[in-house]
Parts: structure tokens; C-alpha cells; sequence
């Protein structure tokens, strides 16, 4: 049933009702979740909040179409209500955001109209503990022209815990290198709204385990977008696999439609690829 809301709800009371109902979470993969599909119409886009993302993203200013990656970030404070509520199976402390597709059907104008729907798409099971994937639409004139599909790990002993994964890729060639300053966290956090300590400063990400603070996931997607261009019509696909920490330095790779984000060793923090819609996937 879809329950619609009168403005986009603030992500701080949010974030604080997650993290003091996580300790009572039990997560499972066959535990209940929300069915309800969040709704927020009549969206218009802030285009000075809008240019403050595009800058600390490295997307120019002052286009059109919104960047491919900024629909997330408006339905974000309506996937955290969802995930912080009571019912939400998972607790939000140590969730893990670990991969994003989205559908971009056609690229929204930064100065259209805008109906947002969140809802919990399911949970499965994961060698690491419970995936819930979380799913956002985006609606210009009762059409969907934008649509995403996010992962949210909730680490716990399963049968098939540990292990090493691997990544037996061959590396794509780097193109650049990139050094981020310690605020790219605090920045990034003011353009979009989400403020988690673990990305603001090593004090407060060392409460959760981190030497120091770590950019935002979405962050790296889209720098890395920025840099690589994405297609009116796209299928882009991203996975976080490693924490970028702040202040640091990171290459730029990609090779066609590929792209990651490496940091010393080689190791890959986020690996992604960017596809173009025919035209009966743009209008499906």
C-alpha cells in the first residue's frame, strides 16, 4: 500500500532512531520486512543544492539533465525511513551499502516535476549474512524514467561465512589519480543530506572501527561517472567492495564501458560498468 508523504523527511532523527533500535535487530533472510512503497509527489529539484553535488562530484554545473546518480540521493532520506523503522528487519548500525544498478530510461531535467517512490524490494541470503535490496523510481507524467536497485549487507554467521572471495579481473588501465582531501566527506555530506559520521572525520569514524573517515560509497560512483559520461538512455551498474579512506589517493581505471576506482596495492575499492539502453529497454 502506498503511504504518501507531504515533503522528504530528515535524515538525522532517522539515522538516530536506526542506530538505537539496531541492537534489538535479528537479522535473517526469511525475516519479515515493510511492504508499504514510500511516495513523494510534486518533487522540484533544489538546483543550488543540485550545483553544490554537481562540484563535489566533478559534474559540470549548470546542465539540464541531472546527473545520473542525484535521483538517489533524493530518494535517499526515503529509504532510510524505511530502513530505521521498527519493522525493518536489519539493523541499520555496520549496514553495509554493497552495489547499485540503476535504469535511466531518460535523463530527468533539473527543472521537471517529479514523483519518488522507495520501496523494500526483498531479502536474501548472503555468504556474509542478509542482503535487503531497496528500490527507487523515479516518475515524470506517470512514466518511470529513472530507477534504481541499491544492496544493503547486515554482516552475521551464516553456514558459509568467511572465505575469500577474489577477483581474478585483469586490472583496466588507469587513466588518472586522483587525491582527495579529508573534508570530501563533510562536503559531500552537505550537498547531499547524509551526514553518518563514519564519512565527517577520523574522531567519529573511529567510534565504528575506521582509522579514519571514508568517502561515501555514492560519492565514488558518481566521481567516477563524472569522469567516464553516461548516455541519456543507460544501465549502470556499480559494486563497493572497499572502503576509499580520507585523506588518500586513488586511480582512476576504465576500458570501454568498465570503470574502478583502485588505491595502493592495487586493491579495487569499486568496480562499475556503463551500458546504453536500446529502445525498448528505455521504453519498458
Amino acid at each position: 500500500m502506498p503511504v504518501v508523504l507531504p515533503g522528504a523527511p530528515a535524515l538525522a532523527p532517522l539515522l538516530a532512531r536506526g542506530a538505537l533500535l539496531s541492537p534489538f535487530k535479528r537479522p535473517r533472510p526469511d525475516a519479515d520486512f515493510p511492504r508499504s512503497r514510500l511516495v513523494l509527489p510534486g518533487l522540484r529539484i533544489d538546483l543550488a543544492r543540485l550545483a553544490a553535488y554537481e562540484r563535489v562530484c566533478g559534474f559540470a554545473t549548470g546542465d539540464d539533465a541531472l546527473p545520473a546518480t542525484y535521483p538517489h540521493v533524493l530518494g535517499f532520506p526515503l529509504a532510510m525511513r524505511l530502513m530505521s523503522a521498527r519493522g525493518f528487519p536489519l539493523p541499520l548500525l555496520g549496514l553495509v551499502h554493497t552495489s547499485i544498478e540503476i535504469t535511466q530510461r531518460r535523463a530527468p531535467a533539473a527543472t521537471g516535476e517529479y514523483e519518488l517512490s522507495v520501496h523494500v524490494g526483498g531479502l536474501e541470503p548472503h555468504r556474509r549474512g542478509t542482503e535487503a535490496s531497496v528500490i527507487t523510481e523515479m516518475r515524470a507524467d506517470g512514466d518511470v524514467v529513472w530507477e534504481s536497485r541499491s544492496t544493503y549487507l547486515a554482516r552475521h554467521r551464516t553456514q558459509h561465512s568467511g572465505g575469500a572471495t577474489g577477483d581474478d579481473r585483469e586490472r583496466l588501465p588507469a587513466v588518472a589519480e586522483w587525491r582527495l582531501a579529508a573534508d570530501v566527506g563533510r562536503r559531500y555530506g552537505a550537498a547531499s543530506g547524509d551526514r553518518n559520521p563514519i564519512h565527517l572525520h577520523p574522531l567519529t569514524a573511529r567510534l565504528f572501527g575506521f582509522p579514519r573517515a571514508i568517502a561515501h560509497g555514492m560519492w565514488t560512483v558518481a566521481r567516477c561517472l563524472a569522469a567516464h559520461g553516461v548516455p541519456e538512455r543507460a544501465r549502470v551498474e556499480a559494486r563497493f567492495r572497499a572502503p576509499v579512506l580520507l585523506p588518500g589517493t586513488v586511480t582512476y581505471a576504465a576500458d570501454g564501458g568498465r570503470f574502478e576506482l583502485r588505491g595502493s596495492g592495487d586493491r579495487v575499492h569499486l568496480s562499475g560498468s556503463v551500458s546504453g539502453l536500446g529502445a525498448a529497454d528505455a521504453t519498458s
